[in-house]
């Protein structure tokens, strides 16, 4: 019976995604300790540490299909890791006495850090992958909705217009970030581990770090520059990049679903028949995918802060925050997957309503346009004056449900400075975008 999302046939599909629990599998973890034994092996031998019959034996048998998963699931409860349960099988595998020389000179946590570090490495093509085409999505939504005027809102009230693809270009910009975040990252992960008991190397003599060195070529890999055993901060920056990512996943997913109101209908998740229709409402158009983002970036930012917790380790090999990681990795990952690609289902069939965002535009009947026209009198008046002299008039408006036009063109003040063509201009929203194209195409670029 499943006890995660990520394990329900229900669930899996909605929170999840399918890559990444292949990567995070039993199977795959494993087959990652048999790569590095093979690898360590075959290093070994080329400097003449172990026979290299020995290590063509182990290479032979380390193959996950060889493992008897019941048995490593036995040994791993009784000695508390999983690594050693796969030596001893491999050992056993091997034909002759090759069996004794696997895990040469090696401690568990370099097997197992390895392997995180490749799983780590492999999830992030896939999240690269989702980054990639929501670029390309988002793009194209910048683009097509580049000119088309819509409220920009400040503490959830209408503020200044500003344009649907000025909204769009500061996401796709955000997700240009990510990447670049990720290009500076990878590098910084794509380290070995490999230092023995307690990083010195020592059981090697004088060969160590050139072991080391081999090993970290065989496996696709850079050689640290020193042990980094209880040194997490490579791990919980790849949780942190997460996090960021998530974080604007969420609020990318806030924003549509205050845009999906019955009240303001500027957006709609894609159409599907029966997607976010209610047992009991038959009216309803619920949001769902922004839902499940929302509910996978809190769980993130939580994990995030478990990662954290896993950097402060004692001395040089830790009692217990390690195993934070085991916990946590699978589940950050998997997250950040699902929530990409609820995200990129969005992009792909947004329904955007330019009517609506025009007639939006329109409900204050043209008190959005207010600080267009503070500044059109502001070379008359001053900025002060002219600021009151509209907030009186506004309020006005307000309570005598006038246009914010009617009111300005009643007021002596504001006819002794600015013509009914200079008010008209002043008061439509579309005039008064600053330079948001300019800033579009910037990021278009």
């Amino acid at each position: 019976m499943p006890t995660s999302v990520f394990d329900s046939l229900v669930f899996r599909g909605i929170f999840g995604e399918a890559k990444i629990s292949q990567i995070w599998s039993d199977e795959n973890r494993t087959q990652q300790y048999l790569n590095w034994e093979s690898a360590l092996a075959k290093a070994e031998s080329s400097l003449g540490l172990i026979p290299q019959e020995a290590a063509e034996e182990i290479g032979r048998v380390c193959q996950v299909k060889n493992i008897d998963f019941q048995r490593l699931e036995d040994e791993t409860l009784t000695i508390g890791y999983p690594v050693l349960g796969v030596v001893h099988q491999v050992a056993k595998l091997c034909k002759g006495d090759a069996g004794k020389y696997c895990h040469w000179g090696a401690t568990t946590q370099d097997v197992t850090d390895t392997a995180t570090i490749q799983q780590i490495l492999e999830s992030l093509e896939v999240i690269r992958g989702y980054l990639d085409k929501a670029i390309e999505l988002t793009e194209a939504l910048a683009r097509k909705y580049k000119d088309t005027p819509m409220v920009g809102r400040s503490n959830l009230q209408q503020a200044v217009p500003i344009t649907f693809g000025f909204k769009m270009a500061r996401l796709l910009c955000t997700f240009h970030r990510h990447i670049k975040r990720l290009d500076e990252l990878v590098p910084r992960l794509s380290v070995v581990e490999f230092g023995g008991a307690c990083g010195t190397l020592a059981s090697l003599g004088n060969k160590g770090l050139k072991v080391q060195e081999l090993l970290a070529k065989e496996l696709g890999l850079s050689p640290p520059e020193i042990a980094w055993h209880t040194e997490r901060d490579r791990i919980a920056e790849a949780g942190c990049f997460l996090g960021l990512v998530t974080g604007t996943l969420g609020k990318f997913a806030l924003d549509v679903k205050l845009m999906m109101q019955n009240e303001i209908g500027e957006v709609n998740e894609p159409y599907i028949a029966n997607r976010g229709s209610s047992s009991t409402m038959p009216q309803k158009r619920n949001p769902i995918s922004c839902v499940y983002i929302t509910a996978c970036v809190s769980c993130v930012r939580q994990k995030v802060a478990a990662l954290l917790d896993a950097m402060v380790e004692d001395h040089e090999r830790s009692t217990g925050t390690w195993e934070i990681e085991w916990i946590v990795l699978p589940e950050i990952f998997s997250l950040t997957a699902g929530a990409l690609k609820q995200t990129v289902f969005v992009l792909q069939g947004l329904e955007v309503n330019p009517e609506r965002m025009k007639a939006n535009l329109s409900l204050t009947k043209g008190l959005i346009s207010s600080e267009a026209v503070m500044m059109g009198l502001a070379s008359f008046l001053g900025r002060d004056e002219a600021h009151d002299l509209i907030y009186s008039l506004c309020k006005k408006a307000n309570e005598e449900n006038q246009s914010l036009e009617e009111v300005l063109l009643q007021e002596k003040k504001i006819t002794d400075h600015l013509t009914r063509e200079q008010v008209l201009n002043l008061t439509n929203p579309a005039n008064y975008l600053g330079q948001t194209l300019e800033m579009i195409d910037l990021v278009l670029k």
